[in-house]
């Protein structure tokens, strides 16, 4: 298991990456090479995605699944209880505990 400052710095840097090569694909819509990396970071991010809403909160509202999300139970007023999860733990701007 990652910790939650590692996979929210892996999840920025992908994000990066994707909104980058969102922009180089909005000026070059055939360029081959940057559409398999753009397809390549997309699943990459969506895997990090789906890994940090299963250890702890879902970032996006494509992640919330209330039978898989936030495992460790942490900072959830629902322990052990299935619930919608999008409000679990602190958001990622909060800095909570240093991270990013």
């Amino acid at each position: 298991m990652a910790d939650r400052c590692s996979l929210l710095k892996q999840i920025n840097e992908i994000s990066f990456t994707v909104n980058d090569l969102t922009l180089y694909l909005d000026t070059h819509p055939l360029d081959t090479d940057a559409l398999d990396a753009f397809s390549q970071a997309m699943s990459q991010r969506k895997q990090l995605l789906d890994a940090f809403a299963k250890e702890f909160e879902p970032l996006t509202a494509n992640c919330v699944c209330p039978d898989t999300n936030n495992k460790t139970e942490s900072n959830t007023k629902y322990p052990g209880k299935r619930h919608f999860t999008w409000s679990d733990g602190p958001l990622p701007w909060d800095n909570e505990g240093g991270a990013i």
